[in-house]
C-alpha cells in the first residue's frame, strides 16, 4: 500500500514536471516525524520509571536507532541465541517504518534517473528489480531467517510490487485490463454476463474478494514458526495488490473498505501503527508474562484513543502550518534531540541512578571482568582462534586454571575472575559463537559432529599448556543429551524452561558416557586435573520472574506484584529431574579417581532449608538470561569454586 500511494505522487510530479527532492523528503519529513517524536518521548518517559538499567540502555539505544530509521540493521544484528525476547522491545516495531525510510531515500533518485529513459524502462526497471528482491528473499529465508526478515533487499520487492502497480493504473491502465480480461474472460461464468462493463465489474468485486480472503488468511494463518517472509509473504502483498487493483467501484472497497469506520482506521492508521506495539510491550514487561485477554482489550482500545488524539491533536494542527520548510527543520532538529537522548542512554548503561533501580534492587551486573580479560587463550592459529565465542585469560599474573565449556561457562567467567587470587588466575575457551560451542564430547557419533572443530582444538590447547594444572569444565545438561529448550537460533524466542523433564526419556547415556569420558581421558594423560561444575536448575525466562517495583504509585497498585509460581521449583523435584545427569557425574567420577571431582553449588540456587529453587538471592537475581545465570549469581559461584581449587 505504501509503495502504491508513495508511487503514485512521485510519478505524477514527474510527469507534470514538478518534482523536488528536497519538497518530496520534507513532505515525508512532516507526515513521518510528528507522531514518532511523540511515540520516543512517551516511551522514553514511561521507560524512565518501570524499565530496569539494562532495558532503558537497549531502549536509548532502539530510540537512536529508530531516529536515524536503522532500527532493522540494529535488530538483525541483536538477533541470534543470546537476544532479547521481541515482546520485551518497546520499539520493536520501528523494523519496518526504518525501511520504509531507506527505500523512499534510494528510489525517488533511481526513478528520477531512468524517467528520461522512456515510460517502458521505468516499467522495466520496477519488475526486474522487484523479481531480484524477490528471489533474494526466497534464497535467504531458509539459509538466514533474520537477516531475510529484517534487510530491505529482501523486503523491497514488497514495495515496488505497489509502484508496479501505481505505474500501470497510471499509464498503462487499458493494457493492463485487457491482458486481465483475456486471462479471466473465458471463464464460463463471466461469459453468459450481458455486457463487457458487467463482466468487468464482476471481475474487480473477484479481485477484492480474493485479496481480502488473502489478506486475512496471513493475519491468522502465519505464525512465528512460519518461515517468513518466502513464499508465504506473497499472501498478504499479492491480497493488497488485488485490493487495490479492483479498484473503487468493487462492492467490498466501495462498501466496506470505504465505509466510515475503515476510513477512520485509514486515518489514524500511522499512529496507530506506532502506538500499538509500545502500550503491548510495556503492558507484557509489567505483567512478566503474556498479559491476560482483557488487559490485551485494554490495551487495544488505549491505542485507537492515543492513536486518534494524536491524529486531531497534533498530526491536523501541524498540517495547518504553511511554513513546510521551518515545520521540517523544527521537526528534524527534534528527532536529532531524541536520538541524541537515547545515544547518552545507551553509552551511560541504562541511568542506574533512576529510582527503579533502587525499589526494585539492583538488577545490574557485579562488575563483570572488572577488566582483566585479554583476548589470548593460547591458540596461535588465527582461523582456529575465530571458531570460539569467547579466547580470554586474566591478564593479573600466573594463569592456573581453564574454563572449559558453553555459555554456560561464559556466564560463569566474568565471577570467577574477579573473585581469583593471585598466582591462579583463568583462562578461558569456549562460549556460544556463529560456530557453536567447545560442548566435551569427543566422538565419531554424527549427532556431535559440530561439537568435534571446537573441543578438538580447545582440549589440546589446554593439554598443552604446561601452566594449566586444572580444568574446569561447565557446560548445560541440554547440550550434552542433545535435548531442545525450545530456543530458536534465528528470529524468535520460544525457550521452554520444562526441558529439563525430558532427560529422563533420553537414550544417549552410554554414548554421552563414552565421548565425555575420551575427553577426559586427554586430560589424564596430560596430567590436568578436572573438575565438573554441576549445571544449574531452568526456570522460566528472568523476565517472567523478575519482581518489578515501579517508581510511580498507580502502576505499583495495579501490578499484582504475586510471585510467579513456575519461577520456583522443589529442590527435590529438580533432582529427579537430573537423576540420569548426577547418574553420568558420578560414572565419571568412578571412572578417573584421580583425575575428576564434582563441585555442586545447587545450594546457591536452592535454599536447603525450604528445599526450593528460586529466581533471586537476597532481593538479586539468579539468572540473566533463559537458564544462564546472572553475573551476581557468578561472582556467588565463583567466589566457593575458587576456595574449593585452591584446598585440592
Amino acid at each position: 500500500i505504501s509503495g502504491f500511494l508513495i508511487s503514485s505522487i512521485l510519478f505524477k510530479s514527474l510527469r507534470h514536471g514538478d518534482f523536488s527532492f528536497i519538497e518530496f523528503y520534507a513532505r515525508r519529513v512532516c507526515r513521518i516525524f510528528p507522531a514518532l517524536i511523540l511515540v520516543f518521548v512517551a516511551c522514553y518517559a514511561v521507560g524512565w520509571f518501570v524499565l530496569f538499567p539494562a532495558e532503558f540502555k537497549q531502549l536509548g539505544k532502539h530510540m537512536l536507532a529508530g531516529a536515524g530509521f536503522i532500527q532493522n540493521f540494529v535488530l538483525n544484528s541483536e538477533a541470534g541465541y543470546f537476544d532479547t525476547s521481541s515482546e520485551l522491545k518497546p520499539l520493536m516495531h520501528l523494523w519496518s517504518l526504518s525501511i520504509e525510510e531507506q527505500f523512499y531515500l534510494l528510489f525517488p533518485a533511481l526513478i528520477w534517473a531512468v524517467w528520461r529513459l522512456g515510460q517502458k524502462a521505468v516499467l522495466a526497471l520496477l519488475v526486474v528489480l522487484a523479481m531480484v528482491s524477490f528471489g533474494v528473499n526466497m534464497a535467504s529465508t531458509d539459509r538466514d531467517a533474520t537477516q531475510a526478515f529484517f534487510m530491505p533487499y529482501t523486503r523491497c520487492w514488497e514495495l515496488l510490487s505497489g509502484g508496479v502497480l501505481a505505474y500501470a493504473q497510471l499509464y498503462q491502465a487499458g493494457s493492463v485490463t485487457q491482458t486481465v480480461q483475456r486471462w479471466v474472460f473465458p471463464l464460463p461464468l463471466l461469459r453468459r454476463l450481458p455486457s463487457p462493463e458487467h463482466r468487468a465489474a464482476a471481475l474487480n468485486n473477484g479481485f477484492a474478494v480474493l485479496g481480502l480472503l488473502l489478506v486475512l488468511g496471513a493475519s491468522v494463518g502465519l505464525d512465528q514458526r512460519t518461515p517468513y517472509p518466502g513464499a508465504w509473504a506473497l499472501l498478504p502483498v499479492v491480497g493488497a495488490w488485488l485490493l487495490i487493483l479492483a479498484g473503487p467501484g468493487a462492492w467490498l472497497n466501495r462498501e466496506i473498505l470505504a465505509s466510515r469506520v475503515a476510513v477512520f482506521i485509514g486515518r489514524i492508521s500511522y499512529p496507530l501503527y506506532l502506538w500499538h506495539w509500545p502500550i503491548l510491550s510495556f503492558a507484557r514487561i509489567l505483567s512478566g508474562a503474556s498479559p491476560a485477554p482483557s488487559v490485551r482489550i485494554a490495551v487495544l482500545a488505549l491505542s485507537f484513543l492515543l492513536a486518534w488524539l494524536t491524529y486531531v491533536a497534533l498530526e491536523m494542527p501541524l498540517r495547518a502550518w504553511s511554513r513546510i520548510w521551518a515545520k521540517s527543520a523544527a521537526l528534524c532538529l527534534a528527532i536529532g534531540l531524541l536520538g541524541a537522548v537515547g545515544f547518552h542512554t545507551a553509552q551511560h548503561g541504562g541511568l542506574g541512578f533512576r529510582a527503579i533501580a533502587r525499589l526494585s534492587g539492583s538488577q545490574a551486573d557485579d562488575g563483570g571482568d572488572g577488566g582483566n580479560s585479554l583476548s589470548d587463550c593460547g591458540i596461535e592459529d588465527r582461523a582456529s582462534k575465530t571458531l570460539f565465542g569467547n579466547c580470554a585469560k586474566d591478564k593479573r599474573g600466573q594463569v592456573r586454571f581453564a574454563l572449559l565449556g558453553d555459555s554456560k561457562a561464559a556466564a560463569l567467567y566474568p565471577g570467577l575472575v574477579r573473585t581469583s587470587h593471585a598466582g591462579a588466575r583463568w583462562m578461558f575457551i569456549g562460549g556460544n559463537g556463529p560456530h557453536g560451542a567447545p560442548v566435551p564430547l569427543l566422538s565419531d557419533d554424527p549427532a556431535w559432529a559440530s561439537f568435534q572443530p571446537l573441543i578438538k582444538v580447545a582440549a589440546k590447547t589446554i593439554q598443552e599448556n604446561k601452566d594449566i594444572d586444572r580444568v574446569v569444565i561447565v557446560t548445560a545438561i541440554r547440550a550434552i543429551f542433545k535435548i531442545d529448550d525450545g530456543v530458536a537460533a534465528a528470529n524468535s524466542k520460544t525457550y521452554d524452561y520444562l526441558y529439563l523433564k525430558n532427560l529422563a526419556q533420553s537414550s544417549s547415556y552410554q554414548a554421552t558416557l563414552e565421548a565425555f569420558s575420551a575427553t577426559l581421558s586427554g586430560f589424564e594423560k596430560a596430567g590436568k586435573k578436572v573438575t565438573i561444575v554441576v549445571d544449574n536448575p531452568a526456570l522460566p525466562a528472568p523476565e517472567d520472574c523478575i519482581s518489578r517495583t515501579t517508581s510511580l504509585g498507580f502502576i505499583n497498585r495495579l501490578l499484582s506484584n504475586k510471585p510467579n509460581a513456575d519461577c520456583f521449583v522443589p529442590l527435590q523435584d529438580f533432582n529427579a529431574q537430573i537423576a540420569l545427569y548426577r547418574k553420568l557425574l558420578d560414572a565419571l567420577s568412578r571412572r578417573y579417581p584421580k583425575t575428576v571431582d564434582i563441585f555442586d553449588p545447587t545450594d546457591i540456587y536452592c535454599d536447603s532449608s525450604s528445599g526450593i529453587c528460586g529466581p533471586a538471592r537476597a532481593g538479586r537475581p539468579l539468572y540473566a538470561y533463559t537458564d544462564h545465570i546472572s553475573d551476581y549469581a557468578a561472582g556467588l559461584v565463583g567466589a566457593r569454586l575458587n576456595q574449593y581449587l585452591l584446598q585440592q
